[in-house]
């Protein structure tokens, strides 16, 4: 799991930020919002350009250095801070996976370039990578004619950790496979003008092809229902059909005529559901931002259940700050530079009884 997450000099965020998962509070209630002592399911709310998106992007910059997944294409667009650009833009992730206490810090340059890199598992430093000098822990058996090739042909685009995954055949409980599995495991979405993605899979897909082929059509029509109210009578017109049609009196109408906005936001959603037991971490993007505020609510409870993986959001959407879905401890407020959950933005003991988002909405909870 994650434990946290700090970034320096990224795009708006000038100055370091931390976000710790690691010191939830002693709440007795939405405990399954906590695991093994790490805060497993957030909601971040901020201001309009406080940087919601922006942190998410940081996030999984990890995803776009380490592996094969997919990425977007303009991400390294605008990378560092304007007021920064000849100053590296640097990343710092604490995990936590099985036995081991991962923390992996690297720096880019202002295109992505890599700089340096250093890896320290359970307190001890394993890799350290300025420029060319490396130095490494004995317990890695590494080839170093290899490794020498890489730094002076490679210096600047190969990590080392990706050197040593594509070299070495560790074992399945080994680090760095723990954490290769991990960051592979990684998912960023959101569906606002334009659906994107970071991570998990690599590709596009039709949604309703994916839907048929898999047989997910009488899944995804209870699916509607149950978040939505929504009934749809899904029907197909001829054997290799790729999209879905739904069936209104005695007429097969076309599902993508009909659908709303909504709607089709939460197609996308199904989409993802299906494939979440293969994610570690899952960051939605202003994922309600086409929800009724008691639909939303709704898909929350529902993703807040998966046991497997960390879910986070970034919202606007103050309903859902409630003691009834999560704890102050897993809402946080993101605004000038720093995020911090909401129990440590006020000086007021908050319990489950107290209305939270009446306490927010009051001005109560500020950011220092």
């Amino acid at each position: 799991m994650l434990k946290k997450f700090a970034v320096t000099n990224f795009r708006g965020f000038a100055d370091r930020i931390e976000w710790d998962l690691s010191n939830p509070s002693n709440y007795e209630f939405s405990q399954y919002a906590i695991k093994d002592g790490i805060i497993k399911n957030a909601i971040i709310y901020g201001p309009n350009g406080s940087g919601k998106s922006n942190f998410s992007f940081a996030v999984f910059d990890i995803v776009n250095h380490l592996t094969q997944k997919n990425k977007q294409d303009d991400y390294y667009v605008n990378f560092a801070h304007a007021a920064h650009l000849d100053s590296p833009v640097k990343f710092e992730y604490s995990f936590k996976l099985g036995e081991y206490d991962i923390l992996y810090v690297y720096t880019k340059d202002i295109g992505g370039i890599l700089l340096t890199e250093e890896l320290t598992v359970n307190g001890k430093k394993i890799i350290r990578r300025k420029e060319k000098d490396i130095t490494y822990d004995a317990s890695l058996v590494i080839n170093k004619k290899a490794m020498n090739t890489l730094l002076h042909e490679n210096s600047n685009q190969v990590s080392v950790i990706s050197f040593l995954l594509a070299s070495i055949p560790f074992p399945s409980t080994h680090y760095l496979i723990k954490l290769r599995d991990f960051v592979n495991s990684m998912l960023w979405f959101r569906n606002l003008d334009e659906r994107g993605y970071i991570g998990l899979q690599t590709g596009g897909t039709n949604l309703e092809e994916y839907f048929i082929r898999n047989g997910y059509i009488e899944d995804f029509a209870k699916f509607l229902k149950d978040v939505s109210g929504q009934e749809f009578d899904f029907s197909l017109t001829k054997a290799n059909d790729k999209y879905l049609t739904c069936q209104i009196g005695e007429i097969p109408v076309p599902f993508n005529l009909i659908e709303s906005t909504g709607t089709r936001s939460l197609k996308l959603l199904f989409y993802w559901i299906t494939d979440l037991k293969n994610a570690s971490l899952v960051f939605i993007d202003e994922f309600d931002a086409f929800y009724h505020f008691k639909l939303a609510y709704a898909i929350c409870k529902q993703l807040f259940s998966l046991d497997n993986c960390q879910v986070f959001m970034t919202s606007h959407n103050t309903y859902l700050m409630t003691n009834d879905l999560l704890r102050p401890d897993c809402n946080f407020i993101l605004n000038d530079n720093k995020i911090k959950p909401l129990n440590q933005c006020t000086e007021k003991e908050l319990r489950f009884g107290h209305n939270i988002e009446k306490i927010y909405r009051a001005g109560a909870f500020y950011v220092d």
